[in-house]
Formats: C-alpha cells, structure tokens, sequence
C-alpha cells in the first residue's frame, strides 16, 4: 500500500479527485474495483497533505450514489425484459421475479440502505430495484443517505490514520472483513431463497 500512496500522492490533485471519484462510480458496475481503499487512502492525502477531505467526500459520495442510480435507471428500463426473454429467464423465473417484487416492495428501503455498506452485494440491489420498477421516491433516498454515511466514514477514517498506513490497513482488513462475512450470510440466504423457489409453490 504504501507504494500506492506514494504514487499517488504523486498526481496532481484534480487527477487525483477525479480518479477517485470514478472509482466510486465504477464499483457499481464492477465489484471488484477496491474503491473502499482508494477513498480511505484518499482521505490520508487530505490528513496529511493539500487534498480537501470535504471535495474528496463529496465527489465520491456523488459519483457512486450517481452509478447506482444509473444501474437502476437501466435495469427499470431493461431488465424486466432480460429476465423474461434474456439470459436473465434462467436466472429468475416469473415467479420469483413476482416474489422479489414483493420484497421490494415491503422491505425495499430498508434492504437498499444496509446494502450500501456490504461489498458486492451494494452492486447487485439497484439491478432488482429497477428490474422490479421501484418508485424511483424509495430507491433515491436510502441509497444517498446510506452512502454519505459509508464513504462519510471512510474518509474520516483516512483524516484521522493520517500518514499511518500500517495502522489503516489495519483497520481496514478489519472493516473488510466483518462485512464481507455478513454480505457472505446474506449471498447465501438468497442463494437458499432462491433454490427453494425454483419450483412454485415450494417455499409456500
């Protein structure tokens, strides 16, 4: 990590901020883009360097909230037919596409906020809110508040480790993993929901 930093700290801060911010919206369409790291790591430059903590929050901030809100304008545009005549028919059959509607439509904002704060699972919920054409009222909401308060606390965690990489990457393995075990928890509870309801009528 440190080599990262150092070259990062290397770029000039418009490059920087915009990077940043890119990552956060990217992670959206592609999981595995580390861009927790990068915005924790950002908030080390602005502890101990000319960075601005508050543009680095806001342009991640809005940049993801903004790559969600675009996954779930797609998917409300696109997917209720990709999974009734795309690839999407063996993924989810009608009937569980009506169950998930379902969910949604009672635990929606709910299932919405927390997943912001789980990797992996963040970027698949908008997919379902739109496929299952959530108000765009319920969808907007949970997932600015719950963002701000994730990618809020990343870089206030970046400010306070300050120039301390070892102790933040600590504390970020640490992060990492308490969630990545829940979102593990939670991709296999939907796993068993969705085996379970393959056959209609069988989770009755």
């Amino acid at each position: 990590m440190t080599e990262f930093v150092l070259w990062m700290d290397r770029l000039p801060n418009l490059a920087l901020y915009i990077a940043l911010s890119l990552g956060a919206a990217v992670e959206n369409l592609l999981p595995a883009v580390p861009a927790d790291t990068f915005v924790a790591i950002g908030g080390v430059l602005a502890g101990a360097g000319d960075l601005t903590a508050t543009w680095i929050f806001l342009g991640t901030w809005l940049c993801n909230v903004a790559g969600a809100l675009f996954v779930y304008r797609m998917s409300h545009l696109h997917g209720p037919a990709f999974f009734e005549r795309g690839l999407g028919r063996h993924v989810l059959k009608p009937h569980q596409m009506r169950r998930m509607s379902g969910f949604y439509d009672r635990w929606g904002t709910i299932a919405i906020f927390l997943s912001r704060f789980l990797p992996g699972v963040r970027a698949i919920v908008p997919v379902f809110a739109g496929a299952t054409h959530q108000p765009w009222s319920r969808v907007v909401l949970p997932l600015t508040v719950a963002s701000a308060i994730w990618y809020g606390s990343l870089v206030r965690l970046g400010v306070v480790a300050g120039r301390n990489l070892v102790r933040l990457e600590e504390l970020l393995a640490g992060i990492h993993r308490g969630l990545a075990l829940v979102a593990v928890l939670v991709s296999l509870l939907i796993g068993l929901w969705w085996y379970r309801t393959r056959i209609p009528g069988d989770d009755q």
